[in-house]
């Protein structure tokens, strides 16, 4: 592990920065108390609320921790495409007594607002997902003091990270819950990405800096197994969802281990981009018609999204989850790390013993 990237962190548990109200201060300062690395979103939210939630994980914690934040996104959405998909969602509305909301809300999702925030008050560690940032911006973040990363999804979009100039490449398996972190949304190549181990072998050999593994690990001897594959860091979503201080949906939550649920899936349905998530009833109806329109399709089923989780009904929200979620643990989250911990540990003792025999 790179020297800066182990200042960050006792464990090598990175707390994956879940958008739409999971990854709250309360969970990332739980997580980097215990010695992990705790991560806010800042997608989905203004810079001043962004702002906020920094403010109020300062209040709760010493410990470093990291800003996500989503990179603008190109023109590349079919109007057409959007219109006849919100005509196909037309029924939903009434069923969830509200309207289906405004497409045109925005690509950037205050990116240079959140920039401006995180150059004048500096956080230990910022993270891009959806692309990576000109050297410009990442040489400023470090000038400040901050640590950078970005998701890739291929040995390429590793490369880019690269010569970009960030600290650290985030290499996300197809496994990984939530949306896929790729730089350009082609529908022709869905379903078409890495496994985890697979990545990492091939990221390794095309990049010189720290690799974090993020998808579907939750469990300290997958942790071994990414670390063992050149991975310096795992980054954990899907584990921590469950975790109490995490701030998703009860019904989200229960829906990791019920086995009403038995499969994810990556779909479109929700945002327009391709994310995995559990099957439910609106992933089913929707997802083989939904375009590749993000954040267009976002904008157009939030309020849809909201409604349905007012209303108890987990068969309308977006239940994002990782290949693992049968395998959460529903604990505190500060637990868990050192959980992870141990058994990271009992794995590597068990492969010593292994080996000396």
């Amino acid at each position: 592990m790179s020297l800066a990237l182990t200042d960050l962190l006792r464990h090598p548990v990175v707390q994956a920065p879940m958008a739409g109200g999971v990854a709250v201060p309360q969970l990332a300062a739980a997580v980097s108390e215990a010695g992990g690395l705790g991560f806010l979103a800042a997608g989905y939210k203004t810079a001043d609320g962004m702002y906020q939630e920094i403010k109020q994980l300062r209040g709760l914690t010493g410990f470093p921790f990291g800003v996500n934040v989503f990179m603008p996104q190109p023109e590349t959405a079919d109007p057409a495409a959007v219109g006849v998909y919100a005509h196909q969602l037309a029924g939903e509305a009434p069923w969830y007594s509200t309207e289906l909301g405004d497409p045109d809300c925005g690509r950037d999702d205050g990116y240079d607002a959140k920039l401006a925030v995180l150059l004048d008050n500096p956080v230990p560690v910022v993270s891009f997902h959806f692309g990576v940032p000109s050297r410009d911006v990442l040489d400023a973040l470090r000038r400040a003091g901050t640590f950078t990363l970005a998701t890739a999804t291929t040995p390429d979009e590793a490369r880019a990270v690269q010569e970009a100039g960030a600290d650290a490449v985030i290499a996300q398996g197809i496994e990984a819950g939530g949306h896929q972190g790729t730089h350009r949304d082609d529908p022709e190549a869905d379903g078409a990405g890495f496994g985890l181990l697979s990545l990492i072998s091939q990221v390794r050999e095309a990049v010189d800096i720290p690799v974090v593994a993020a998808g579907a690990i939750m469990h300290g001897s997958q942790i071994a197994a990414v670390l063992a594959a050149g991975a310096s860091a795992a980054q954990l979503g899907t584990a921590f969802l469950a975790t109490h201080e995490s701030g998703a949906h009860a019904l989200h939550k229960q829906a990791l281990t019920n086995p009403l649920y038995a499969r994810t899936e990556l779909t479109r349905a929700f945002s327009g981009r391709p994310a995995r998530a559990l099957v439910n009833r609106f992933l089913r109806e929707h997802g083989p018609y939904a375009p590749a329109a993000y954040p267009d399709v976002h904008h157009l089923t939030a309020p849809l999204r909201k409604a349905a989780a007012a209303a108890g009904d987990p068969q309308g929200m977006a239940l994002w989850a990782g290949q693992g979620h049968r395998m959460a643990r529903e604990l505190p989250a500060g637990q868990l790390v050192e959980v992870l911990a141990a058994e990271l540990t009992a794995t590597r003792n068990a492969l010593s013993a292994g080996g000396a025999r």
